[in-house]
């Protein structure tokens, strides 16, 4: 069976069933609304479906048109990525990589990676989006970013890992505090110490792992911040607000105002993985994933 559809159909529909609204998404699309709704009775009919039910001026979709919503939004950014790609070779590039990455990918992983990589791909643009790991999933999931760097203990369905850092956790404190890594025996010895820890938000899994240590030294901590910035705990130490832990790629050696004890007597370390969509098509994803397993 053969269907005339033409792209504009594709934006007019995906407009409607965004907004649920034909008076809206006119606005959005510059067009008069009647010329809107034809252009989805058109679709209809050459679809042979009904897309939209519409009953006292609310719409909403039937089940097909849901189906047609959630697949050609995501086949349309594929076709958006290729096309984007042929412009970039139009230009001399060989291509782009969009990042998304939590803050300790950028001590160092992410700068080394991309030093080695553009030896060999010194044509290929990147776009760097410090994002928490959640925005990241669903970036991957979307598409909206092609390669993402982590700290979880599972992914969803369709997406694929890789770990490329295994690490002990840190003690953040202030610099005069009495604890030092000479005299530091156990996690225990600050039991009556105020935590200041990354969000739950920032990944559940990360967080509970946190946890696990303090379970592992009998005692439950006394949490009084949580923040998905390192820069803002480090602050928060500063300042006498409380301690931390975290993962040790995130030391800054460079702030004199507060120390760190590495933790490697105890069981946790965390992991950081690569992760990518399994059905991204961009070109360019696989050299560098060839690059990070390579090393990895």
């Amino acid at each position: 069976m053969s269907y005339q559809l033409e792209l504009r159909h594709i934006h007019y529909f995906l407009a409607v069933a965004e907004t649920l609204h034909f008076r809206k998404a006119a606005e959005k699309l510059f067009i008069s609304q009647p010329g809107l709704s034809r252009q989805i009775k058109e679709m209809e009919g050459q679809l042979g479906v009904t897309l939209f039910e519409r009953h006292n001026r609310q719409v909403k979709l039937t089940h097909a048109g849901t189906y047609l919503k959630e697949e050609l939004t995501k086949n349309l950014k594929h076709l958006e990525s290729i096309l984007d790609h042929a412009k970039l070779l139009e230009d001399g590039k060989d291509g782009k990589l969009n990042f998304g990455y939590v803050g300790s990918a950028m001590q160092k992983i992410i700068p080394n990676l991309l030093l080695k990589f553009t030896k060999e791909h010194p044509d290929v643009l990147f776009s760097l989006k410090e994002m928490d790991n959640n925005k990241q999933i669903e970036g991957l999931l979307s598409q909206e970013i092609d390669i993402g760097f982590v700290r979880l203990e599972r992914i969803p369905r369709g997406l694929n890992s890789h770990p490329v850092l295994k690490e002990p956790f840190c003690l953040v404190l202030p610099k005069a505090h009495a604890i030092e890594a000479s005299t530091f025996k156990n996690l225990s010895q600050l039991k009556n110490e105020h935590f200041i820890l990354f969000d739950p938000e920032y990944s559940a899994s990360y967080y509970e792992k946190v946890m696990t240590i303090f379970d592992d030294s009998g005692f439950n901590p006394l949490i009084t911040h949580n923040t998905i910035h390192a820069d803002s705990i480090y602050k928060l130490v500063e300042n006498n607000f409380g301690i931390s832990i975290v993962p040790k790629s995130l030391q800054d050696e460079s702030n004199s105002k507060i120390k760190f004890i590495e933790l490697n007597k105890i069981k946790q370390r965390t992991v950081l993985s690569a992760v990518w969509n399994t059905e991204n098509r961009n070109p360019i994803l696989g050299n560098i994933l060839t690059l990070i397993t390579n090393e990895n």
